[in-house]
């Protein structure tokens, strides 16, 4: 899926563009409307945007006009390995991943990736790269229980608990995404090659980055990555993560930035592989499962709303996720925005004020000039009172009572 090639052009000179990352483009985005704009302004345009300096500015403006060479390069490059793109705001964008901070603006994908469709309902699958023989044991059991229940497995493709959950999701004829810290040109971990390959032919899941296809693996792309497993999904599964595993770093985007459920499965008490799902289970920040069946329970209700198209007003709360009292056995909430009355109140009525027509989350704040956690916690608010309807990742205006 490439959507209007103009567009994507113009979205692979901003990803090609060095120093611009998701969260530079999704200002440049929001600022300029559309990639086309952003392509083609001005270093003094630029310097409008919020936090960008006449250094950055001219920098941003020399990227844009060098990079045509490498965007032809990289067209050559997707069309060789197959690879599909899947641009923000098309319809075939990811509508969960659209609902968190700072969204990747382009996917590239090798495969069947069909989030809105196949794999709209996931679990990611997350945990140690140094696992231990019960983390493979039970990384295999949850995720070929859950597959064989219809459930799309992702996870990072690295070793030990994510090639487990990806290879277990295969064999028992699921479906699976791995979301890679690299270019789909690259392979990391080397020796997952014939797994990434087996999961593309498949025609049960996909490969997928956020990265140019060249870009080689490297520490600082991990975190990033991981926000996108998250962002795929309903809910986290934590196996055997140790005090400093990376799969915590996932959990803690899923219930802080992201509104999903946590889950963790417990290991051995003496293990020192299981040292961060203990810490996480101790805080109260996931719910403790056993069972598969423990899953699918938690992710019923919001697999409802998602079907229903309210998932991201009532889902997208963050929640401390080590602090003391964090857990309560149910939803994650957060008291710093309370949601906001309805009547006569500014907020909600600047919010219907904005929505002639439906908006994104991110319209909706550049239209009203509100933060977005102080939006989230009134969208919810209206949305529970049906004055408003989420459809496509966009808002609408109820029309009763108006």
């Amino acid at each position: 899926m490439t959507g209007n090639h103009d567009d994507l052009r113009s979205l692979l000179k901003l990803t090609l563009t060095p120093g611009v990352g998701p969260v530079l483009c999704e200002r440049l985005l929001r600022h300029f409307g559309s990639a086309e704009a952003v392509a083609v302004a001005s270093p003094a345009e630029l310097q409008r945007v919020e936090k960008i300096g006449p250094r950055t500015a001219n920098t941003i403006a020399r990227g844009l006009r060098e990079s045509d060479r490498l965007v032809d390069e990289e067209l050559a490059l997707a069309s060789k390995l197959g690879v599909g793109y899947f641009p923000r705001g098309s319809e075939a964008y990811p509508a969960l991943l659209e609902d968190i901070p700072s969204p990747p603006p382009l996917l590239g994908a090798l495969g069947d990736f069909d989030p809105n469709g196949a794999d709209r309902f996931g679990v990611a699958i997350v945990g140690s790269r140094r696992c231990s023989a019960y983390g493979m044991e039970q990384a295999e059991r949850f995720a070929g229980v859950l597959a064989s229940a219809g459930v799309t497995i992702v996870s990072g493709g690295a070793r030990g608990i994510d090639t487990a959950a990806h290879r277990a999701a295969l064999r028992l004829g699921g479906r699976t995404v791995a979301v890679l810290g690299c270019g789909l040109a690259e392979c990391y971990p080397p020796e997952n090659k014939e797994l990434f390959s087996k999961i593309a032919a498949s025609g049960r899941g996909a490969v997928v980055s956020e990265l140019p296809l060249r870009t080689k693996p490297a520490s600082e792309n991990f975190p990033a990555r991981n926000r996108i497993i998250s962002g795929l999904c309903l809910g986290v599964l934590v196996i055997e993560a140790s005090e400093r595993s990376g799969a915590l770093i996932t959990a803690r985007l899923a219930a802080e930035e992201h509104g999903r459920e946590v889950m963790a499965i417990p290991g051995r008490v003496d293990s020192p592989a299981s040292a961060g799902t203990h810490r996480l289970l101790k805080a109260g920040g996931a719910h403790l499962v056993t069972e598969p069946r423990d899953v699918l329970e938690l992710l019923e209700r919001p697999a409802l709303h998602l079907h229903e198209g309210n998932h991201a007003p009532l889902y997208t709360q963050p929640a401390s996720l080590f602090a003391p009292g964090a857990g309560d056995g149910g939803r994650k909430t957060t008291a710093a925005a309370p949601p906001a009355p309805i009547g006569d109140e500014p907020i909600a009525s600047a919010i219907l004020g904005a929505l002639d027509e439906p908006l994104t989350l991110d319209e909706i704040a550049q239209s009203t000039g509100l933060g977005i956690a102080e939006l989230r916690a009134a969208m919810t608010a209206l949305e529970i009172r049906g004055r408003v309807r989420r459809v496509a990742g966009r808002f609408g205006r109820v029309a009763s009572g108006f």
